[in-house]
């Protein structure tokens, strides 16, 4: 499977559209369709013990909440859920600011950020290829299923540390040339985030706080687990079964997020407008809505640095799912239509899950 770049990355925002800047005129108000009913059979057909649909159009949010489980202690839309791989559209995030700050370029060889007496090689990976999935790395690096083996069922990555994330990397040997194909990598997100710890001595933790969620006022948002009560409690596939809170070890800057639905809602709504986001990120919103790669046999599939973007009759609807070993979360947002939907559940994936397929479809008007 080959990959085809779509150019200019990283480089200059593209051009300014007028959604970027205004919502709908008060002299064309919008009609708000009925979404009660649309997100009330969504917490349904999800399946799961908690179950919260945010969604936004135009400014205006309707949250339904729900479950098959008993209501936890608080209200279930007040609670942090853990996000998963939808992590990564934060560290896309993260990323786009730093190339536009001028701290980075992107094109960074990693094993020279992570260890500056190694040759980067005549075919460095470089920090674009971590966050687009065409380093080369495999989803997992090498040692991690022996070594999360007796903890499979409740906290394998928390076995594999930052030392040994960045260890594996550096004796990683390349198999193909990066940039040519594409392979989804957790590992990969992983060693960006060490190595964008590397290159500005701060912890990936405290870059993305104070680079991200401080400047968003996403103060419902953290990157681990506390005993404050405030985290959702995750589900095994039967969705009875309590499972740990998840604990990404060495993969934060793939996996760590956990957030309450506000917080995921407002982080979407500055994707779709970020003319009102604060100034020093709004030059990065931008960026992580521009394609910069198109893999498959007809370059059908489109992403970002930050998200999948999928074709629809009125423009491109971008989104990021994820799980963790017992929540389950979709995040989306479609520019053409102002809409915007955060979605989260306390239950591990299963086959034929109907989660994402549903959350999917709604943002997509299926």
């Amino acid at each position: 499977m080959t990959t085809r770049p779509l150019p200019p990355w990283p480089g200059e925002p593209e051009p300014l559209d007028i959604e970027d800047t205004i919502r709908t005129p008060a002299v064309a108000p919008v009609e708000v369709p009925p979404d009660d009913r649309l997100l009330a059979d969504a917490v349904t057909a999800s399946d799961a013990p908690d179950v919260v649909f945010a969604l936004s159009r135009h400014g205006h949010r309707t949250l339904r909440s729900g479950g098959t489980a008993p209501p936890p202690p608080l209200p279930r839309e007040d609670l942090r859920y853990e996000i998963g791989s939808a992590t990564k559209t934060f560290t896309g995030l993260l990323l786009a600011r730093l190339i536009h700050a001028g701290a980075l370029s992107g094109g960074e060889p990693a094993t020279a950020l992570l260890d500056g007496a190694r040759p980067a090689g005549a075919t460095p990976v470089t920090l674009a290829h971590l966050i687009t999935h065409t380093s080369g790395l495999p989803a997992l690096p090498a040692g991690f299923f022996l070594r999360g083996l007796p903890a499979w069922h409740t906290n394998p990555y928390a076995r594999f540390p930052a030392s040994r994330v960045v260890d594996a990397y550096l004796r990683h040997r390349q198999r193909h040339r990066p940039g040519t194909r594409w392979r989804y990598s957790n590992y990969g997100v992983a060693v960006l985030g060490h190595a964008l710890a590397a290159s500005t001595g701060a912890p990936w933790e405290d870059l993305v706080t104070d680079r991200v969620l401080r400047p968003l006022g996403l103060d419902g948002t953290t990157l681990r687990a506390d005993d404050s009560g405030l985290d959702a409690v995750g589900h095994g596939r039967d969705g009875e079964t309590p499972v740990p809170p998840f604990d990404a070890g060495g993969f934060q800057a793939a996996g760590a997020v956990r957030a309450t639905p506000y917080d995921l809602l407002a982080f979407l709504e500055a994707h779709l407008y970020p003319g009102e986001a604060p100034p020093e990120l709004a030059p990065a919103l931008r960026a992580v809505r521009r394609p910069v790669l198109r893999r498959g046999l007809t370059h059908r599939h489109v992403h970002t640095v930050a998200w999948f973007r999928h074709p629809t009759d009125g423009g491109p609807l971008y989104f990021h799912s994820g799980a963790t070993l017992g929540q389950q979360a979709f995040l989306g947002f479609r520019p053409d239509t102002g809409t915007a939907l955060a979605a989260v559940c306390t239950r591990r994936f299963r086959a034929h899950d109907p989660f994402v397929a549903t959350a999917y479809a709604l943002l997509a008007g299926e």
